[in-house]
């Protein structure tokens, strides 16, 4: 059986469509694999941090999110330094930001800390 999932990049382009027309910031700042690299997020609150979150699924295979810093708020040479490990580690990821100054996670799927 096929996997029904979108391809990496639609999914990114869908959303960068959606956020943009809710006059929401977001910029792919790295572009990974097209159809199987999975999406590391920087929400940057303008001021106050950045928070990152991973892009993985939860056990019944629905979107989730693994939130780094135990889901604090940090500077951004912190994260900066994340997402450059997360690249080391991992070639095929791709690296997006969204500017929200509440935090929130724009994307579907719970968030684990």
């Amino acid at each position: 059986m096929a996997d029904p999932r979108l391809p990496t990049d639609m999914w990114v382009r869908a959303h960068i469509r959606r956020l943009s027309t809710l006059g929401k910031p977001i910029a792919v700042l790295r572009r990974g694999e097209p159809v199987g690299g999975l999406v590391v997020v920087r929400i940057n609150t303008l001021g106050e941090g950045t928070l990152i979150l991973s892009q993985t699924r939860d056990i019944d295979g629905n979107i989730a999110w693994l939130a780094a810093h135990a889901g604090k708020r940090v500077p951004d040479s912190e994260a900066d330094a994340y997402v450059e490990r997360a690249v080391k580690r991992d070639p095929d990821l791709w690296v997006v930001e969204v500017e929200d100054r509440t935090g929130g996670n724009p994307f579907e799927g719970r968030i684990l800390v």
